[in-house]
């Protein structure tokens, strides 16, 4: 079973466009959506572990230019 998490993203003010569109290029991304709200995309992402999901989010996520936060929230299956 694959890890799933969402990743909500703070950009800097006129980024929040181009920070979705970078994000979606990455392989294990499955959505990454413009939003309103304190943030301003949200990102559903896959990964075959939790140590792979990390290094997407730290390793290629927060490299993109306009990325100012992160926040991992890991999907939970109760």
């Amino acid at each position: 079973m694959a890890v799933c998490a969402y990743v909500l993203i703070q950009a800097e003010v006129g980024k929040s466009a181009q920070v979705a569109q970078e994000i979606a290029q990455i392989d294990g991304i499955v959505s990454a959506d413009n939003v309103t709200g304190p943030y301003d995309v949200i990102v559903r992402a896959e990964a075959d572990t939790v140590d792979e999901l990390g290094r997407m989010v730290v390793s290629k996520m927060q490299l993109i230019d306009g990325i100012t936060r992160t926040t991992t929230c890991q999907v939970v299956h109760l």
